[in-house]
């Protein structure tokens, strides 16, 4: 039996959506038919979903908080001993979404053909990373599903934290930033020239500081749409140009070493793999396997690839903890904890303090940032509010010269 997603209409014509079980399409019509809905399409919930993601490349199909919280579901009623494929119909009865619904009824589907969860997972690949299907794999063989679900709803809803708090701490300074450039903007664009105008018939030259006011405010007024546009045009040639692997890696580069910037991308990578590989290696996945798909999830370029390059020398019998520490990208106390984890057999728990540690430090930084950029921006703002207004004053104190 499969899930089908169908579009039918009901006896006003009305249009209903929805996902059905059948053994096939004719099955499925049948069924609406009983309903009195007349079926318009019923198509393969597997089949719709790999073709929505043909056509849209950017589209996931769940967001990380429904896998997060799919993820503890599965986990609770698979440690309740529920049979798997009535834990996931359970599951996607659950849910309001209904593309997360026809997604959990294929996964289902596919569990009641005799695949594993693992293989079920992977006809979603968008939807559950790799790490995501390895771990339940290994689960799966090991016999602890539930334990390695928990697992896994742990280290979701720990990413999705993590990314709730960077969203969070950048959002006040990016609004902030927005606004004083608004203001300012349509200070320069709009207000300025309105006051200025009052001293354009004055013969005496005005002050430097309200000439320069004024230049800028007539280029903003003429050309501002074009500065916007290239702008547009700059920031596109950009992304662009970082498709580009080799340049990609150069600005990667470029970032690990900027002061704040570099410690910033070093801490929030490191956090990943270590978090990644802990999970993994909890999961009894093989150690290349393991760190391979750890590798996966760092975003920095020069730091996937020093964890390749020591996923070489592990290979020929390196330790996990001196290979990485050749590369120098990933903090001293990370390879320390590391490298204690392979002496005392506890790399599991080691890895876990190692990313405990770099997310704390994480957040530590990114508070600081945001506590100074708020303060900082806002002076900033003010100074160029202040400059505009001594630049409309100046001529006003100069007035007796002008009148002469």
């Amino acid at each position: 039996m499969g899930a089908y997603e169908y579009t039918a209409l009901d006896s006003a014509g009305r249009e209903k959506k929805g996902v059905l079980e059948g053994d096939t399409a004719k099955h499925v019509r049948q069924l609406l038919r009983e309903r009195e809905l007349l079926p318009v399409t019923v198509t393969e919930a597997a089949r719709e979903e790999a073709r929505r993601q043909r056509k849209f490349g950017f589209a996931r199909g769940a967001s990380a908080t429904d896998l997060a919280l799919l993820t503890r579901q599965l986990a609770t009623l698979a440690k309740a001993g529920l049979p798997l494929e009535e834990a996931l119909l359970a599951v996607s009865q659950q849910t309001e979404k209904p593309r997360v619904q026809s997604i959990l009824l294929g996964v289902r589907s596919r569990v009641m053909e005799g695949h594993t969860l693992a293989s079920g997972f992977a006809e979603f690949p968008r939807v559950f990373p790799e790490i995501y299907r390895a771990t339940v794999s290994a689960g799966e063989q090991s016999g602890h599903l539930d334990e390695v679900l928990e697992r896994l709803a742990d280290y979701t809803e720990g990413r999705e934290l993590t990314r709730q708090k960077v969203l969070g701490a950048m959002l006040y300074p990016i609004v902030l930033t927005v606004m004083c450039f608004g203001i300012v903007t349509g200070l320069l664009v709009y207000v300025v020239p309105k006051v200025i105008e009052v001293f354009d018939t004055g013969k005496a030259q005005l002050p430097l500081m309200t000439r320069m006011l004024i230049a800028v405010s007539n280029f903003l007024h003429d050309w501002g749409l074009w500065l916007l546009a290239g702008i547009v045009v700059a920031v596109i040639g950009v992304m662009r140009w970082l498709r580009n692997p080799d340049a990609r890696r150069r600005f990667h580069e470029f970032q690990l070493r900027l002061p704040l910037i570099g410690r910033l991308v070093r801490g929030f990578n490191t956090a990943r793999f270590t978090r990644t590989l802990s999970i993994l290696t909890a999961a009894a996945v093989p150690v290349l396997e393991a760190l391979r798909i750890a590798g996966e999830v760092v975003t920095c370029i020069p730091m996937k690839n020093a964890v390749n390059d020591a996923g070489q020398r592990v290979r020929e019998g390196a330790p996990i903890g001196r290979s990485l520490a050749q590369s120098k990208l990933f903090p001293p106390m990370t390879i320390h904890l590391i490298s204690s984890g392979e002496s005392s057999g506890e790399l599991e728990s080691m890895l876990e303090r190692a990313a405990i540690s770099q997310e704390r430090e994480l957040d530590g930084i990114l508070a600081a940032l945001v506590g100074l950029l708020g303060p900082l921006l806002i002076i900033v703002m003010g100074l160029f509010v202040m400059g505009i207004v001594f630049a409309m004053l100046l001529p006003i104190f100069e007035m007796n010269q002008l009148i002469r």
